[in-house]
């Protein structure tokens, strides 16, 4: 399993990260299927990716809509792309659709069996145990969330868009005490590409647990995923 952890994506800081991941999905091929964390009658942020990754030689190559897939043809179809992107929006929404659709079991299974999985904000934070840290953005309190259980693919919760307020840090800093993941955060342009013996960091994101946070180090997140 290789995971790609952004809290943004479509800025300049992130093209080291860029380069990285598209040498990694060559290596098995070049295509990606996409599933929108909201209805997207229009298409407008598909063809934008999709242009953003022909630039890197790849291929965004089935819209997936977890609103209206046909079936299991459409299923395969996903899970034989080289790799899928789970796309930014509202984290709690993507979610639910994820888990009414019955995708939610379906891509964690996918995943685990040597999947790619690249997620940008709402998409990164739902590889992680709990979309707890997502109450931040609306202003409520990651400990009121009750319902959050997610992908639960990595053994860290993750925070994007550090930089936008500077309430965030505090914030975060205080549910540390709380929870018993660690929080990794990230600003834009920062991000994570991680699997099996491969730990790769870019920009200088965040380690954040028990009420202190730390710029976020090689050593430590491989010795989280050695022991998740």
């Amino acid at each position: 399993m290789i995971t790609a952890l952004y809290s943004d994506q479509f800025i300049a800081e992130n093209a080291p990260m860029d380069r990285r991941l598209a040498a990694l999905i060559l290596s098995r091929g070049n295509r990606i299927g996409y599933i929108p964390s909201g209805p997207e009658p229009q298409r407008e942020f598909f063809n934008e990716k999709r242009q953003y990754y022909l630039s890197y030689g790849l291929f965004l190559d089935l819209f997936f809509d977890l609103d209206a897939f046909s079936g299991d043809e459409e299923i395969g179809r996903l899970f034989s792309c080289s790799a899928i992107h789970l796309t930014g929006g509202h984290t709690g929404d993507f979610l639910r659709r994820l888990r009414q659709s019955g995708m939610l079991e379906k891509l964690r299974a996918w995943a685990r069996d040597d999947g790619i999985l690249v997620g940008t904000s709402a998409g990164a934070i739902l590889m992680t145990p709990t979309i707890a840290v997502d109450a931040l953005f609306s202003g409520g309190s990651p400990d009121a969330v009750q319902d959050g259980a997610a992908l639960d693919l990595l053994p860290f919760e993750f925070f994007p868009h550090l930089n936008d307020d500077p309430g965030y840090l505090a914030a975060l800093l205080r549910y540390s005490e709380t929870t018993a993941n660690p929080i990794l955060a990230c600003r834009d342009g920062e991000g994570l590409i991680l699997g099996k013996g491969l730990v790769e960091i870019f920009g200088a994101p965040l380690t954040i647990s028990g009420g202190f946070a730390e710029v976020a180090d090689r050593g430590r997140i491989a010795d989280l995923l050695s022991r998740a």
